[in-house]
């Protein structure tokens, strides 16, 4: 493991969550509260940024990857902030991974989901697998390194597609074998015909992009996981996960299929200060 977070908001007035890329550290900001006056915020950065050069050894401070994070709505963690267009490649277990720690808010590796990934490649041999909202496809990875027969991930950026298939080709992986597809996640579902013997769920809190329809993963998550797991074999898994920080299951899903909720034990160790970092649920038919 050598991608991992060291500090989150530990000291509340340090509001910052600092992350270890193999030998590059991310810095993300939170916003302060409207009360804390903009010189007293600045200063404190400044003292956070002391700190890591100090720990890590860091002699120019132009290498620390810093980012000022704000409540997003929608794609809006998607947009870019600069245009370096650097990605660097990083390792989790046997999957190689690129991620840019400048150009987006978020750099294309969520490490909160590292124990969902873990399972999803020792749950993945011999089985097909669908992995939905996407992303860069590092789920996807993990699969396929598992020994998953196919794959199909299904996300409605041609971003994060290429990405994906930027990190298929840097793993030596077969884009005929494990195929991208850019859609819709739910107009794609409610057409798609196969049946995929481990899926992957993990959505947006909000979603609002232009020509798509808006999703609101608390008011739609019932109508998603339906769609969803219609496409789920007879003896299949599906794992749901969330970062909606008061996400409730609706009642009818446990009546309908068997679920588990399995959040505690898809935390690591590195997020377990934060209990609401995400939800997570496994889904199987009764």
């Amino acid at each position: 493991m050598t991608c991992y977070r060291v500090y989150d908001a530990d000291i509340p007035e340090y509001a910052v969550a600092i992350d270890v890329y193999e030998e590059r550290i991310h810095v993300a900001e939170y916003a302060a509260p409207q009360d804390i006056p903009d010189e007293k915020t600045a200063r404190r950065l400044e003292e956070v940024l002391d700190a890591v050069q100090v720990v890590f050894k860091i002699a120019d401070r132009q290498e620390i990857a810093l980012k000022q994070r704000r409540r997003q709505r929608g794609t809006e963690q998607y947009q870019r902030l600069k245009q370096e267009q650097t990605k660097r490649v990083v390792h989790e277990s046997p999957v190689k991974a690129l991620v840019n720690l400048h150009d987006y808010l978020d750099t294309g590796l969520f490490l909160d989901h590292r124990p969902l990934r873990c399972w999803i490649r020792g749950e993945a041999k011999g089985r097909h697998f669908l992995n939905l909202f996407s992303y860069t496809g590092v789920a996807t990875l993990h699969a396929a390194l598992g020994g998953a027969t196919t794959s199909t991930s299904v996300d409605a950026s041609s971003t994060y597609l290429k990405w994906f298939n930027e990190n298929l080709a840097l793993n030596g992986l077969s884009e005929r074998q494990h195929r991208g597809v850019r859609a819709d996640v739910r107009q794609w579902l409610s057409e798609d015909q196969r049946q995929y013997d481990l899926i992957m769920v993990d959505p947006p809190s909000f979603s609002n992009s232009s020509g798509l329809p808006d999703f609101d993963v608390q008011a739609d998550h019932a109508e998603l996981l339906a769609l969803a797991m219609a496409r789920l074999s007879a003896n299949g898994t599906l794992y749901f996960s969330t970062n909606h920080r008061r996400f409730k299951l609706d009642d009818a899903i446990a009546e309908r299929w068997q679920v588990s909720e399995v959040t505690a034990a898809s935390i690591p160790q590195d997020f377990a200060r934060n209990k609401r970092i995400h939800a997570c649920f496994r889904l199987t038919h009764a």
